[in-house]
């Protein structure tokens, strides 16, 4: 993706955590872009990136109206909503971190504004930029079946939300923008393991199309993992965000036409076969993704729409439909009977099993459910 000759983009970063240090690295040396400053309300990180990158220091966004075209959005989760709306009641245009907002509610709200406004608003689903999945895009269409796997250790960071905000919406945008059809089933369970949030999920959706998608996402798994497996009509792809790499296997025309027959053959044909399975009837492809940074090309991306005057990649309509996703997977979770029974333990506190001993019991002796209420994620 190239950048367009567009005057440089007066443009802030809005928090400077992990991701907003990555962002304003980043969009300091794009030539579309003038970083103008770097927002936090705490003085030492906004000082440290400003330092990295030649930028103000400043405490709020609010210090910055009328000097800045754009921004980054890089705050908590909780904070989406009041900043974006902020910033776009400004004129400003803005990307925002995923997940859009932490309510379907609240992305309503962003995704009506930017149209009001008539401004920019883009959502950080990076993924949609990796090139182990823009290698192969063109291969997915008509997918049938999705497993994908999103699994890291506790980071101790976004634990204002639970699991499926943070790691699974990022596969439901994915998804979502293969599939394109109406999600009509979703299939949930979850832990919580070391919060009050959901650290792991599995979520079964069920699509309009007859696909369906199996989606796990686990935050306290000591493995690392983000894959995604692509089963369609016409063939097969297994992609690893983490290796940004992506294996296709296409079918002959001689097996896509259903006249390859197994019964017939001799013993030494079917050992010839089983050999070359990969070379000769389903044929196996691997593909070396880019040498790119996906959250530059994000970026770049999001000056170029600026500029260009048209919809990013993944808009605000595209993080507003994850969240409404993420959002019935939570009830989902949220409503799970893990003894068989609404009197027993549910939702994501399955753990421990009862008694507990040296403890606070969740649930009273008489296993009537007492699950603190609390917002999706």
């Amino acid at each position: 993706m190239k950048t367009q000759p567009f005057p440089p983009l007066r443009l802030a970063v809005i928090g400077t955590g992990h991701l907003g240090r990555i962002h304003a690295r980043l969009a300091a040396n794009l030539p579309s872009v003038r970083l103008v400053a770097v927002v936090d309300s705490l003085v030492d990180a906004r000082e440290s990136v400003a330092a990295d990158t030649g930028a103000r220091p400043v405490a709020s966004h609010h210090e910055l109206v009328g000097e800045i075209d754009a921004a980054i959005v890089a705050t908590p989760t909780s904070t989406h909503q009041q900043v974006a709306s902020e910033l776009m009641k400004a004129g400003v245009h803005t990307l925002i971190e995923k997940p859009l907002a932490p309510t379907l509610g609240e992305c309503e709200h962003l995704v009506h504004l930017a149209r009001q406004q008539s401004l920019v608003l883009q959502v950080g689903h990076v993924e949609r930029f990796n090139p182990a999945l823009t290698s192969v895009r063109d291969k997915l269409h008509d997918p049938k079946f999705i497993e994908a796997r999103r699994t890291s250790g506790y980071t101790f960071r976004s634990t204002d939300v639970g699991v499926v905000m943070d790691l699974m919406i990022h596969d439901i945008d994915v998804v979502l923008s293969l599939v394109k059809s109406p999600v009509q089933k979703i299939e949930a369970m979850g832990l919580s393991v070391l919060g009050s949030h959901e650290d792991l999920v599995n979520a079964r959706l069920h699509f309009a199309s007859g696909c369906i998608a199996s989606l796990t996402a686990s935050r306290v798994s000591y493995r690392p993992e983000r894959t995604m497996q692509v089963f369609t009509s016409r063939g097969f792809a297994a992609i690893d965000f983490g290796t940004r790499a992506a294996t296709l296997v296409e079918p002959t025309k001689e097996v896509l036409r259903r006249e390859f027959a197994v019964d017939p053959l001799t013993t030494s044909e079917r050992q010839e076969y089983r050999e070359q399975l990969f070379s000769t009837l389903l044929i196996k492809q691997e593909v070396a993704g880019d040498e790119i940074n996906a959250i530059e090309q994000e970026q770049i991306d999001f000056t170029n729409a600026i500029g260009e005057h048209r919809r990013p990649q993944v808009d605000g309509a595209d993080g507003r439909d994850a969240v409404a996703v993420a959002e019935l997977i939570l009830e989902q979770v949220e409503s799970h009977a893990w003894d068989g029974s609404q009197l027993g333990r549910q939702g994501p506190y399955a753990m421990p099993a009862l008694p507990v001993v040296g403890g606070t019991d969740r649930w009273p002796s008489t296993g009537t459910q007492d699950v603190p209420q609390r917002k999706a994620g």
